[in-house]
């Protein structure tokens, strides 16, 4: 049996939503790949009680590994190092070397801040040096040191590993702890397991739940892999976790997922539709630019999401206005007249005044109906349509009615966006389904 874990992820302003919750699914993904079974995730408030109930919780479920999130701030209610070190029956004690560490991080604030009351912020400073007793120091980020708790020597427990909640210093400091011989003693039941991810486009989820009926059909012991499928952003998600033993099962089942879906699996290691679109445009050494409507620019970021991004993005205009898109991305006026903002004639208009205002190689066109007002019968909410135009001559146009709110329709049009691009890009013969 693997080695199990949880994640206690502290914060008032989490758990009422204020602040969304970046830790969590990051560490997931982290003890996923070091073979951890991530059981549960607890979102508490920063109160004593609920942390430690969360972490009694923990031990109860027989998880062997608790990492926290949060509450190590210099303020009263960052109890977390101090909850811990009570449910692991260890007294704190101050470490002095520790602690003038942290006053020489705090130096910038003093000389930012003359005024301030130094006797205040040194008291804050010796709060953060407090540590429980037989813990392995986590060196800070920011101000405040991570740790790495175990349980009293021979009393069964998990290790906890308690980590700041700013993700800047969580990051850096889950990979510092990852790498002590501490946790690497902690992990030493974790299982070897093999991670693998295919993505499709232009399918609806339900189908790979009839592939996965159909491979075991056949023969494929599609149980003893651990198969979970996600719809995100209009793609389908199927990630497969399994032991070595399994990969001929593994490879079985891929194929058989390859054999039903030839036209809508666009990958098979994990890349994503914006990592291919790049790396088609520097291969061919062309550029892109976008004239968006009711996507407002979103095409446009996603595709300068990725660093290096100048060397293939021209840029991008925001026609919303029917005059913006006359007047700035060249749509003829009576193209909107005679079939409206919304329509393909429009869609390849501003796609065309993507290139050649813009000086690109291939031009984006992105107009449609967003919601939640707006629709018609004849073009109902959620109606987009697309153009992905090559100098050369070479096009494609495509309407989608996209389903859900404003926010749905706007997000899954980009996506929507970037396959097209990918596929003229690639020359892919059709467009994924609807």
């Amino acid at each position: 049996m693997s080695l199990r874990a949880g994640i206690v992820v502290t914060g008032t302003e989490v758990l009422t939503g204020r602040v969304v919750d970046r830790n969590g699914p990051w560490l997931s993904e982290r003890l996923t790949e070091l073979g951890v079974e991530h059981a549960y995730t607890l979102v508490v408030a920063d109160r004593p009680d609920d942390v430690r109930g969360a972490l009694r919780f923990f031990a109860d479920q027989g998880c062997e590994l608790v990492l926290t999130s949060g509450g190590l701030g210099p303020t009263e209610d960052d109890l977390t190092a101090q909850v811990v070190a009570d449910f692991q029956g260890r007294p704190m004690a101050l470490d002095a070397p520790l602690e003038e560490r942290i006053w020489r991080i705090l130096e910038n604030v003093r000389v930012r801040w003359p005024n301030i009351d130094e006797e205040a912020l040194r008291a804050s400073n010796r709060k953060q040096a407090m540590v429980p007793e037989g813990a392995t120091v986590l060196e800070p980020i920011g101000t405040a040191p991570g740790l790495i708790v175990p349980p009293p020597e021979g009393i069964a427990g998990p290790t906890v590993v308690v980590l700041p909640g700013p993700p800047r210093e969580l990051q850096p400091m889950w990979r510092d702890a990852a790498a002590t011989p501490e946790l690497q003693a902690a992990l030493g039941t974790a299982t070897d397991y093999e991670l693998r991810m295919l993505r499709l486009f232009g399918i609806p989820e339900s189908e790979i739940a009839e592939t996965l009926r159909a491979a075991r059909d056949g023969g494929i012991d599609i149980d003893s892999l651990e198969i979970t499928t996600c719809l995100r952003r209009g793609e389908v998600e199927v990630v497969t976790r399994y032991e070595p033993a399994q990969a001929e099962v593994y490879a079985a089942f891929e194929q058989a997922v390859r054999d039903r879906h030839a036209d809508t699996l666009f990958s098979d290691d994990g890349s994503v539709v914006d990592d291919q679109v790049a790396d088609a445009l520097l291969a061919a050494g062309e550029t892109i630019a976008t004239a968006e409507s009711c996507t407002g620019g979103m095409v446009a970021a996603r595709l300068t999401d990725r660093p290096g991004s100048s060397a293939y993005v021209r840029g991008g205009i925001v026609a919303y206005d029917n005059a913006v898109k006359t007047d700035v991305a060249g749509v003829d006026a009576s193209l909107i007249a005679q079939h409206g903002a919304v329509s393909e004639e429009v869609a390849a208009a501003l796609a065309a005044g993507a290139i050649s205002g813009l000086g690109a190689d291939v031009g984006v066109g992105v107009t449609g109906i967003a919601g939640p007002g707006g629709g018609t019968e004849e073009k109902p909410v959620g109606l987009v349509w697309f153009a992905v135009t090559h100098r050369d001559g070479r096009s494609v146009t495509r309407s989608v009615t996209i389903p859900g709110g404003r926010a749905d329709v706007r997000d899954r049009s980009t996506t929507v966006a970037l396959h097209l691009v990918r596929r003229l890009l690639l020359g892919t013969s059709g467009i994924p389904g609807r």
